[in-house]
């Protein structure tokens, strides 16, 4: 019966891709390439990456000098008239003039401690690329893996239908001849009934799933690459749940994230304080300014050149008291920064645990469904040989495939939820890659 359950995925695909007309056959490692480069989420974690990376040459950039160039120029016209003589004389003239100016920090402490921050703001944006990289891989999967547990619904529905359908021609026939009543045949013809609409409804399932999967990869999925039968998973290594804790209290990104986040607000608050502290600067200028005259022959006009080079002092005395206001402000955004990284680390903490738990309960359903498919088979042939030799009614039969197709699924679905959960608990605990998709992209076929 497994073998016939498998052997309807053809049609259901069949029938996936006439609502799909741009269908392509797929395994997971090509949906997470697809995803990488179409994945608008993660497009937008790429950019906030490069971004984040500015904001070191940003602070370097407090350490360094500063050069500027300034130039002007002016028309002027002038009217003079000397009390004494009464006589009036009238200057008209350009004043012009440029600047070169440097400024060197040689003590800003806040300079410094903006350029720690900027350290660890990539570091900050670092850590949340890796986290948007496990989020994609984790989204890809699930997708992928909604599909196919879609795509094996519709094929149990066909498969029940068409078991269901033979039950029904059976039953007609001894009611025919009149071995059996009425009573076989109306049970059957309902549950044909019923399976129409659950099929329909698998159909509907399937391509909802099928749109999901393609607004990740930006593709229509077709024919998914689905696990080999009698695949064997592998318990989690370590194997053990208070190492994968405390690989997610240090390992995890969002970890890392709010401990960066925590570093910099705490250097917020002595970045804060230095706005007490006094400034020096070396400056040094170069510049040349001209002025010349039109209808004053007496004045040819001027030419200046300067240079000068120095030191310049700046204390602070009073800022209207924004400065301690944002110092207090910098220490409530650590204190919250400092709780944030506790939520983080908890988050991670349970994360972890609930991932290993789900792992170890999904091997031991594995294993029980395994055993409950050889059961259900064995009953199935039972009430079959009972029911031709007439101590076993219709209902009995029908109710045997509904029990061996119910555990196909449920068996497929465990092995799906087993590998899912193993995948978020690497993530949990920091380490998911591509390594991990290529390793479960091996158990396809």
């Amino acid at each position: 019966m497994k073998k016939f359950l498998l052997n309807q995925l053809p049609s259901a695909l069949l029938l996936s891709s006439l609502l799909i007309s741009t269908a392509y056959a797929t395994d997971l490692l090509s949906a997470y390439h697809d995803a990488v480069a179409y994945d608008a989420q993660f497009a937008a974690a790429r950019a906030a990456l490069n971004a984040g990376r500015e904001k070191l040459p940003q602070g370097r950039a407090g350490l360094l000098p500063s050069i500027g160039l300034t130039g002007n120029t002016a028309w002027n016209d002038t009217r003079t008239t000397p009390r004494a003589t009464g006589v009036d004389s009238n200057a008209k003239y350009n004043a012009n003039g440029w600047t070169v100016s440097l400024s060197q920090p040689l003590f800003r402490w806040q300079n410094w401690v903006g350029y720690n921050q900027a350290e660890l703001a990539v570091t900050l944006a670092e850590a949340q690329f890796v986290q948007a990289r496990q989020d994609l891989i984790l989204r890809v999967a699930q997708s992928y893996f909604d599909v196919l547990l879609a795509q094996d619904a519709l094929a149990t529905a066909q498969g029940q239908k068409t078991a269901i359908a033979e039950q029904l021609a059976a039953a007609k026939r001894s009611f025919e001849v009149g071995t059996t009543t009425i009573t076989d045949t109306n049970e059957a013809q309902s549950r044909y009934d019923l399976i129409i609409a659950q099929e329909i409804a698998a159909q509907n399932d399937l391509a909802v799933k099928q749109e999901t999967l393609r607004t990740v990869i930006g593709k229509a999925p077709g024919t998914l690459e689905n696990l080999r039968p009698g695949t064997t998973l592998l318990s989690p290594q370590p194997n053990d749940i208070a190492a994968w804790v405390t690989l997610a209290e240090t390992a995890n990104p969002g970890v890392a994230s709010a401990q960066a986040a925590f570093e910099i607000a705490v250097r917020e608050i002595e970045k804060q304080r230095a706005g007490h502290l006094p400034t020096l600067d070396l400056v040094a200028s170069h510049g040349k300014s001209s002025v010349g005259t039109e209808g004053a022959p007496t004045f040819g006009g001027l030419d200046n050149r300067s240079n000068s080079i120095g030191l310049q002092l700046s204390i602070p005395i009073y800022a209207g008291g924004a400065t301690t206001s944002r110092d207090r402000e910098a220490v409530a955004l650590k204190e919250k920064a400092a709780a944030d990284l506790d939520n983080a680390r908890r988050q991670a903490t349970l994360a972890a645990r609930q991932s290993y738990l789900g792992v170890n309960a999904g091997l031991s359903q594995v294993t029980a469904f395994e055993a409950a498919l050889i059961s259900s088979q064995s009953s199935l042939d039972s009430n079959k040989l009972g029911y031709d030799v007439g101590v076993r009614i219709n209902i009995d039969v029908l109710n045997a495939q509904s029990q061996l197709y119910a555990t196909q699924q449920s068996l497929s679905k465990a092995r799906l939820d087993t590998l899912l959960a193993l995948l978020r608990l690497k993530s949990a605990a920091g380490s998911l890659s591509e390594q991990d998709v290529q390793a479960v992209n091996a158990l396809l076929q």
